[in-house]
Parts: C-alpha cells; sequence; structure tokens
C-alpha cells in the first residue's frame, strides 16, 4: 500500500486543515468545500486524512459497515440479524473510509445496480453496492466538484439531507445507510458551484499558492523528501500525525460535554444576522463548528474565541451578493466578526 504524505507535514494551509479536523471530530459539521489554486495541497490533504482517522468499529462482513452499537441506522442485513435474535452483532476494527467520486461515473456505479454475475449465473436478483455504499460513515471526496455532472449532484443532494440512498429500479427495491461527510475541491475560475449542492457544505474554505519565499522554498523541500524516500520522510512526522490524532479522538469523547452559553448562541445570530445569511442552516453550522473546535483543543465551553476562529468558513459560503458592496465574502466576514465578536 502507497504511503500518503503526512497531515502535519503540510506547509501553512491552516484554515483548510482546521476545517478537515473539525468535520473529523463532528461530522454533523457538514462536510468541507475547498476551492483554491492548482497545486495548493487540496487534494494531498484529504488523502493524508485517510491516514490520520483513528479506526472505527463495524459489524464483521457488513456491506455498508455499520455501526454495531447504532440499530437505527443499519441496513437492511444487519436488522435481519437482529431479527433472528443476535443483540449483539460481531464486529471489528475497520479503516474509515475515504472514497472518490470521479467526475465520469455513472450512476450505477454511484448508487448501485443490479449484480449482473450473480443474475447470470445464478438466477437471482442481487444488489451491487456503489460508492455511496462504500462512502457510510466516512468521507466521500469529489475533486472538481463544480464540474460534476447535474443529475448527479440532485443526487448528492438528496442522499446528503436524508442520510440513505434508495435504489429502485430493474426491479430491485434497496434502501440503505449513506451517512458521509462531504469533501469537494475545486479551481473556481473553472465555474461556480450550484447553489443547492455549495449550501450542503457546512464548511468553505479558500486556499492560495504561498506567498512567501519561505513558505515556497519549505513546501518544495518537503514534497521532494517525500518523492524521496517515502518512509523515512512519514517516519519523521508520525509522532505529529499520532498527536492529532489522539486529538481527533478526545474531541470526540469531549464533545457532548462542551457547553454552549445563551450569550454565545445570541452573538452567532447576530453575526448571521448582520451578515443576511439566508435560513438558519449558517446559525446551526456556526455553533456546531465552534463546538468541535472547543472539544478539539480541549475547551469545556464555547466562547467568542471559537466563533471567531470558524466564522469564515462557516459562513463565507452563505452570502448572497451586495451590488453596493464589492468586497469578497472572507472580507465581509471578517469584518462582521471584527465588529460584534471584539477580542
Amino acid at each position: 500500500m502507497a504511503l500518503t504524505f503526512p497531515f502535519s507535514a503540510i506547509v501553512s494551509q491552516d484554515e483548510m486543515k482546521l476545517a478537515i479536523l473539525v468535520c473529523a471530530v463532528d461530522p454533523s459539521v457538514g462536510g468541507v468545500l475547498v476551492f483554491g489554486d492548482r497545486g495548493t495541497g487540496k487534494s494531498t490533504a484529504v488523502r493524508a486524512l485517510a491516514a490520520l482517522l483513528p479506526k472505527m468499529r463495524a459489524v464483521v462482513g457488513c456491506r455498508y459497515g455499520c455501526d454495531p452499537t447504532a440499530s437505527n441506522t443499519q441496513c437492511p442485513d444487519c436488522d435481519a440479524l437482529r431479527a433472528q435474535g443476535k443483540t449483539v452483532l460481531p464486529s471489528h476494527l475497520v479503516s474509515v473510509p475515504v472514497v472518490d467520486l470521479p467526475l465520469g461515473a455513472t450512476e450505477d456505479r454511484v448508487v448501485g445496480a443490479l449484480d449482473l454475475e450473480r443474475a447470470l449465473s445464478q438466477g437471482t436478483k442481487a444488489f451491487e453496492p456503489g460508492l455511496l455504499a462504500r462512502a457510510n460513515r466516512g468521507f466521500l471526496y469529489i475533486d472538481e466538484v463544480n464540474l460534476l455532472e447535474d443529475h448527479l449532484v440532485d443526487l448528492l443532494i438528496d442522499v446528503a439531507a436524508s442520510g440513505e440512498n434508495v435504489v429502485e429500479r430493474e426491479g430491485l427495491s434497496v434502501r440503505h445507510p449513506a451517512r458521509f461527510v462531504l469533501i469537494g475541491s475545486g479551481n473556481p475560475e473553472e465555474g461556480e458551484l450550484r447553489p443547492q449542492l455549495l449550501d450542503r457544505f457546512g464548511l468553505s474554505v479558500e486556499v492560495r499558492t504561498p506567498q512567501t519565499l519561505a513558505e515556497r522554498v519549505e513546501v518544495v523541500k518537503r514534497r521532494d523528501a517525500f518523492e524521496r524516500d517515502p518512509e523515512g520522510f512519514s517516519a519523521l512526522w508520525k509522532k505529529e500525525d499520532e498527536r492529532t490524532r489522539r486529538s481527533i479522538v478526545a474531541g470526540r469523547k469531549r464533545l457532548k460535554s462542551v457547553a454552549i452559553p445563551d450569550s454565545v448562541r445570541e452573538a452567532a445570530a447576530k453575526l448571521c444576522m448582520a451578515l443576511g445569511t439566508d435560513g438558519l442552516r449558517g446559525d446551526l453550522t456556526l455553533i456546531r463548528a465552534a463546538r468541535a473546535f472547543a472539544a478539539l483543543h480541549g475547551d469545556a465551553q464555547v466562547g467568542d474565541k471559537h466563533l471567531r476562529k470558524v466564522a469564515a468558513p462557516a459562513l463565507r459560503h452563505r452570502l448572497r451578493r451586495n451590488p453596493l458592496d464589492d468586497s469578497g465574502s472572507s472580507t465581509r466576514v471578517d469584518r462582521a466578526v471584527a465588529e460584534l465578536l471584539a477580542a
């Protein structure tokens, strides 16, 4: 198995790494959209995530990686086992899936279809799970997400909203859990993302080519060292990656106990009102991201400092265009934060 570039060795791009870690602690934040220049480490960060995440417990033999303790979100196969009287399903530790969705993927490959081999050899109708099934309880990564075909966009919106994939075709009627964290990356010069899908991403981050000489040199130095000796380079960053992994595990355990004062909820609402965000998804995402950020750093209570840290990625993609203000969305969020959340 080929080694991936260590997450901790990525130079700068702090906001992108923060957003990914926040979603790793609390998947309900809703995923990450990474827009920016080519060659800035977007794909590298996502691939590094797979090696960084702690393993999860899944039902043995389950094609969807169901959680053995969550009977309300299990697949029909696991439900059938429980119906047979098996109250404790056999389980084992598996890697958290990070699944790529290629731009040219067919709908059958994404949602699943009839298993033709079994149909021809045994004469039985059986379901062959697709990419959404493989991504259950993990991460679904779409590179160049802004170029994704419209019919796949519509499909992803439905599944992301329900957490369930429904397949009705070729005499099959299948429902299975498909709860995943959506991560997309792209170059804004190649087209905008449809608003319906854009709104489904909890966090949106902007990445730029390093602007300082020292950063550019360090990026090239580390990449070259990794390509010449992947094992040796990875070993140098193993302790740092392990420290980050422990922070994720501790953050997940701490998440439910992190307190959110009403004053912080009010501050989040005022910020969203000042920016004119539509609906309440921005308020919810801002609170969830701030809580996950606090849990990640071992804080027992969410404060304004946590809101300030996650405000831009949680809100910048939810702003309406203002014909009287040509400032970028990031600038508008930063300005509102400075006015309402004084340090």
